[in-house]
């Protein structure tokens, strides 16, 4: 093992064992046997080694998403990612409570990483007429709920004792971002190539949402063209557009 894996494997431990979540550098260099000058070279300094220990931890958690195949259903996909996301949390407090610190100047990589993944599957979504937002609102949206939760419960465990919180906290955010239909039948999948947002649903709160879900999807299929069809100044003015549909507030 290398000197810069002995020192990660080492802070990663020594991280999941510390009461607090916190590791001192000289504790890390003692147990890894190595002299300060090793770990600042490799890592820079404190705050660099602790995000490298962040994407090492969560490297394993996203290589299960990275490597699965899309369901046939992107809105059950994006809850057992909610799901996966607070359980790991449970399993890894320390590291979580890490990754979300506002004391981590830049965003550790995997956090970025799981913030594309989650708005792939949104995109899913939308393409198949499921999705009120545009989905890089949906993902702020879903994803600041998600870590809301998952921090409460990891920092508060005697305060937040109700495991239902998580779902409940899930399924109102999903209430939300996604057309009445699905959340009417979450089993259901539609197939894209046959149904019709515009017209699946004459529910009042379904005429109310026709026309964010069918930008929404709109906006998405376009992004799927394989030529562009616009030019680029046309183009974004289209998505500008369409943003501002499937993002209005309705009352």
């Amino acid at each position: 093992m290398s000197t810069k894996a002995r020192i990660l494997e080492v802070a990663a431990a020594l991280v999941a064992e510390s009461p607090d979540g916190d590791v001192s550098t000289r504790a890390v260099c003692e147990a890894a046997g190595v002299g300060a000058p090793a770990l600042y070279r490799h890592f820079g300094d404190k705050e660099g080694l602790l995000s490298a220990v962040v994407d090492h931890g969560w490297d394993k958690y996203l290589a299960t998403k990275r490597d699965r195949a899309p369901g046939t259903d992107p809105v059950q996909d994006l809850r057992d990612g909610w799901d996966t996301h607070v359980e790991f949390a449970l399993h890894n407090p320390n590291l979580y409570r890490l990754m979300n610190s506002p004391a981590m100047r830049k965003p550790p990589a995997a956090a970025l990483e799981s913030h594309r993944i989650l708005t792939a599957d949104l995109q899913r979504a939308a393409e198949h007429g499921k999705l009120r937002l545009a989905p890089e609102l949906a993902a702020q949206i879903i994803m600041s709920a998600n870590v809301g939760v998952a921090l409460m419960l990891v920092s508060r465990p005697a305060t937040f004792t109700d495991e239902s919180v998580s779902r409940r906290v899930r399924d109102s955010v999903h209430t939300m971002v996604f057309t009445p239909d699905v959340m009417a039948a979450p089993t259901a999948t539609p197939d894209p190539s046959t149904s019709d947002p515009s017209t699946s649903d004459q529910t009042p709160e379904a005429e109310q949402s026709r026309l964010p879900a069918t930008a929404a999807r709109l906006n998405a299929l376009l992004r799927q063209a394989p030529a562009p069809v616009l030019s680029p100044a046309e183009d974004a003015l289209l998505t500008e557009w369409l943003n501002r549909l499937s993002n209005a507030p309705r009352s």
